[in-house]
């Protein structure tokens, strides 16, 4: 009975963030929708998909060991200073490298072909602009990942809620005004926010000036967070790159534009049970449980993931006409048609994603990083034959068998993980 209110509290509390976080991203998508035509919205996904990869290599990817070793070792403060220490001099000299790497990439690579209808000056500034938006989106993460460890949930909560609506503010003001083009309003939509969450970290001792005073540096423990969230957020947007200009090159910009905004509608699915299971599942996951202490407590929780799943996949299916309409616009329609087999790979994304996070608790970098690169592969691959063979039902069929494999896979791994002995 303990347990299931446990579950309930903490499952009302990052529900309410995640309807924050929903609302933004369809007050964002909705807006570009009304404003842009379908391949310029899929020019957009694409320039996402770049800036995805400068925050995951400007970050490392560490957001789940943020929250993850915050919480191994809040109770001990000197050794929790140290930790934060190693992480932000890693995550300094990461964001040097990005930065250096992006002012190359910026006057040195194909623009026209990567965001085709930009003139190549709007797009280089607003890869320049991406940079300060980056680091702020940098701040956002992980400010919000050690609130999230410290068991701080007001915190937390209350900078992502700030976040999601300073960025919804900014993105309207600007569109609305147009004193920016529309990549660098999207590039620089974070900033603000990212002053606000300092702020209200330093309050529950992530303060910058007290982790620098700390003489430990403790780097050790991030490298296996480093490669489990430097690998997936790599690989992902540059797999949605390849798929996307496959579609393209088949199909057309405008039909490019409609495979954005379905997957965009898988993506505000998943950014929801993401935020949800982070919360509830990765703080609870040691690698110092037993066998029955893990699979008591996590299999009562997954089997509540997938039927909260599978409640939201019936309720978008059912609603999909409605549900494109409100996220996008008319012009935006033909996705309705391909919803039903994307939902599909929606609903085994949740359990696959619930799976991985116990792999990314308990630091298992070789089986989680294998698992990632191979299901990364599939998708690309069963994206282009499908294609090939479907026409334009193949990549929405190729993401619904690569997130079964997934599922299943991570499920047999985590049943013959070793755990300790009572």
């Amino acid at each position: 009975m303990s347990s299931n209110l446990k579950f309930a509290k903490l499952f009302a509390g990052s529900s309410a963030v995640t309807l924050f976080n929903a609302l933004r991203a369809f007050a964002i998508n909705k807006l570009l929708a009304i404003f842009l035509p379908p391949a310029m919205f899929a020019c957009v996904g694409q320039f996402l998909n770049l800036m995805t990869i400068g925050q995951a290599t400007s970050s490392l990817a560490m957001q789940n060991g943020w929250t993850a070793l915050t919480a191994q070792n809040k109770d001990n403060h000197e050794k929790l200073l140290g930790i934060w220490r190693g992480g932000i001099r890693l995550t300094t000299f990461a964001s040097l490298f990005t930065f250096v790497v992006a002012l190359v990439f910026c006057f040195a690579a194909p623009l026209q072909v990567l965001l085709p209808g930009i003139p190549t000056r709007l797009a280089q500034a607003a890869i320049l602009f991406a940079l300060p938006g980056i680091f702020a989106m940098n701040i956002i993460t992980i400010t919000a990942a050690v609130m999230n460890g410290l068991g701080e949930n007001r915190k937390w909560a209350t900078i992502n809620i700030v976040a999601s609506i300073w960025q919804v503010l900014w993105v309207a003001f600007f569109l609305y005004t147009g004193h920016l083009s529309v990549l660098s309003i999207i590039a620089t939509q974070s900033v603000v926010a990212a002053i606000f969450a300092i702020q209200m970290a330093s309050r529950a001792g992530f303060s910058v000036r007290k982790i620098w005073k700390t003489a430990l540096d403790t780097r050790g423990p991030w490298f296996s967070y480093v490669m489990m969230g430097l690998v997936p957020m790599v690989a992902t947007p540059l797999v949605l790159t390849f798929i996307r200009t496959v579609v393209g090159t088949h199909f057309g910009g405008d039909a490019a534009g409609i495979w954005q905004s379905v997957w965009k509608i898988s993506d505000f699915l998943f950014m929801a049970m993401s935020a949800i299971l982070t919360v509830i599942l990765l703080p609870r996951v040691s690698p110092q449980m037993t066998r029955s202490e893990f699979f008591k407590m996590f299999h009562p929780l997954l089997l509540r993931i997938m039927g909260i799943s599978l409640v939201m996949v019936v309720a978008l299916y059912l609603g999909r006409g409605l549900l494109v309409q409100l996220l996008f616009s008319s012009a935006y329609m033909g996705a309705v048609d391909y919803l039903p087999i994307q939902l599909v790979g929606d609903f085994f994304r949740a359990g696959g994603f619930a799976l991985a996070l116990v792999l990314i608790a308990r630091a298992e970098t070789v089986k989680f990083l294998v698992i990632e690169i191979g299901s990364e592969l599939l998708l690309a691959t069963g994206a282009y034959v499908g294609i090939c063979l479907f026409e334009f039902n193949g990549p929405m069929m190729a993401y619904a068998f690569e997130n079964f494999v997934y599922m299943v896979v991570l499920y047999v791994v985590v049943r013959r993980l070793k755990w300790n002995t009572p």
